[in-house]
């Protein structure tokens, strides 16, 4: 795919966990092509030619890769009245074996507190190229994350380092209704991956494996978004409230 059929396909496919801006995805691409992880293929309406000199480095910071894509794309502009390229000179990229590598090792490797329920929702969405024990220890990290997070509200209800008015106190009752909501869903989620390793003891395919796997990823984005939507509505429900 070229970069615009790959977002919009990620935005048909991912819906609300999927926010993919140009100005984002095109660097990316840049630094995966870099890197080995894609490459670009031969298209019939790509002129034949040298690959281009210019190099692109990363520069520490989202509005700085904006500024140098820009130039960049402004630098294709000014070539194609040349070169007899024009918008059907997209770049068409596609994996390769080192990129199906970092895709597996992404998956596997344990997400930064930071990334939250974002960074998890992401991994569950791609979680049927896992093996079933990968995603019940993808599964099990976030039951942890959620435990300390009620853990962290209960303290803040029982001990707030200072009163809490009854708005600041329906936040925090908020949020605590939100990660019970979660803990529910994950514990469902555990359930229902020990239930499938118990009737289906057959070996799995590798979790680096090329072939296909028994799980639909769509299928497991599909309920990532179905789960995130009645938090959703909630959330436009409350902002038209006030």
């Amino acid at each position: 795919m070229h970069g615009y059929d790959l977002r919009k396909r990620m935005r048909e496919d991912f819906g609300l966990l999927s926010s993919l801006s140009f100005g984002s995805l095109y660097p990316a691409l840049a630094r995966l092509e870099a890197s080995g992880a894609v490459r670009e293929v031969a298209s019939e309406h790509r002129n034949a030619g040298p690959p281009p000199t210019a190099k692109f480095t990363s520069a520490g910071s989202i509005a700085g890769e904006r500024a140098a894509f820009r130039a960049r794309l402004a630098s294709r502009r000014a070539a194609s009245p040349r070169s007899g390229a024009g918008t059907r000179g997209r770049r068409v990229y596609e994996i390769t074996a080192r990129g199906d590598e970092l895709f597996h090792h992404l998956l596997e490797t344990e997400e930064p507190k930071s990334e939250g329920g974002r960074g998890f929702a992401l991994r569950w969405a791609f979680a049927g190229y896992l093996s079933p024990e990968g995603r019940l220890a993808l599964l099990q990290r976030r039951r942890a994350q959620l435990l300390a997070t009620r853990e962290g509200s209960r303290r803040a209800v029982e001990s707030p380092w200072r009163t809490l008015d009854r708005y600041q106190r329906s936040l925090v009752d908020h949020d605590k209704e939100a990660t019970e909501h979660d803990l529910n869903w994950i514990e469902r989620l555990i359930a229902t991956e020990q239930a499938a390793q118990v009737s289906s003891p057959a070996p799995h395919l590798a979790s680096g494996s090329t072939q296909a796997v028994d799980e639909n990823p769509s299928a497991i984005s599909n309920a990532s978004v179905a789960h995130a939507r009645p938090a959703f509505k909630r959330a436009v429900t409350e902002r038209s409230n006030t």
